[in-house]
C-alpha cells in the first residue's frame, strides 16, 4: 500500500530546495560577510554583488554570478526530476511556485529570503522558454538604460508574463494562475524597492 503521495513529496522538496540561501552561504563562506545585515539585506545576487564589492570587487562578481546560477538551478533541478518521473504539468507548475516561494520565504531563515527573480527565471527557462527570451531582452535593455536592478528585473518578469499571455503559451494547463502567482510573489517582495524608486532613493547598478 502506498502511504506517501508522490505529489506531496515533490512539493516539499521544491520548497526545501528553493529555501536554500545560496547567496548568504557563499558570501559568508568566501567573503566573511552577512548579506542579511548589509545593503538591502536580501540574499539575492544583486545584494551579494553590492555588499561583497565593498571588500573585493573581483570576488563580488564571482559570487554574484554563482548566486544567480545556483538560485536559478534550485527551480530547474526539481522540475527536471519531476519531468523524469512523468509528473503532470499541474504538479510541475505547483513545484515552480513552491520553488520561488521557498526562495522568498526560506524556512532556514525563519521565512525571510530573497526577491525570487533568479529562481523564477530558472523555472521559466524550462516551462516558458520563448517568453523567457523576450523577458531576458527586456531585462538587458532596461538594465543598460535605467541601471536600476530592481526595475530591470520587474520589467523582465512582467515581459515574460505578458508575452506568455499574448502568445497564448498556455503553460500546458488550463489556467495561467501559477504564472500570475509567481509574478505576484516577486512584485510583493519588491514593494520596498518600488517605494524607493518613486522616492528617488533606489540604488543603481
Amino acid at each position: 500500500m502506498e502511504f506517501i503521495n508522490i505529489n506531496i513529496v515533490f512539493y516539499l522538496v521544491a520548497y526545501l530546495v528553493g529555501s536554500i540561501p545560496f547567496g548568504l552561504i557563499l558570501a559568508k563562506r568566501f567573503a566573511n560577510v552577512d548579506v542579511q545585515q548589509s545593503g538591502s539585506q536580501s540574499i539575492g545576487a544583486t545584494n551579494v554583488l553590492r555588499v561583497v564589492k565593498q571588500k573585493d570587487p573581483k570576488l563580488a562578481k564571482k559570487l554574484g554570478f554563482a548566486t544567480i546560477t545556483l538560485d536559478a538551478l534550485k527551480g530547474i533541478l526539481v522540475i527536471a526530476v519531476a519531468y523524469r518521473y512523468d509528473m503532470p504539468l499541474e504538479t510541475i507548475w505547483a513545484i515552480a511556485v513552491l520553488s520561488v516561494l521557498g526562495h522568498c520565504y526560506s524556512i532556514y531563515l525563519v521565512f525571510e529570503g530573497g526577491k525570487g527573480v533568479a529562481t523564477a527565471l530558472g523555472v521559466f527557462v524550462v516551462l516558458l522558454p520563448l517568453p523567457t527570451i523576450a523577458g531576458a531582452v527586456v531585462w538587458i535593455v532596461s538594465a543598460k538604460l535605467l541601471k536600476i536592478s530592481s526595475v530591470s528585473s520587474l520589467l523582465g518578469i512582467l515581459a515574460i508574463m505578458i508575452t506568455a499571455v499574448i502568445l497564448n503559451d498556455g503553460l500546458g494547463i488550463d489556467s495561467n494562475i501559477p504564472l500570475f502567482m509567481i509574478v505576484f510573489i516577486i512584485f510583493y517582495k519588491h514593494i520596498p524597492n518600488i517605494t524607493r524608486v518613486f522616492q528617488g532613493n533606489e540604488q543603481r547598478i
